[in-house]
């Protein structure tokens, strides 16, 4: 359930940050994908973390 939280929070704050930036549609989407990878990376190292924690 983390992994797609995080997944869903990095797509829209990098939306929101190319909107911003005043960027185009292919820009936006870019930054979402580029945004919820790395979230979603982080998510999952989280995810793994609190399982091996207890």
């Amino acid at each position: 359930m983390i992994v797609i939280a995080a997944f869903l929070l990095g797509a829209a704050i990098g939306w929101m940050r190319a909107a911003k930036a005043g960027g185009n549609r292919a820009d936006k989407l870019q930054y979402a994908a580029a945004h919820a990878l790395a979230l979603t990376v982080l998510g999952l190292f989280l995810t793994i973390f609190l399982t091996r924690m207890g």
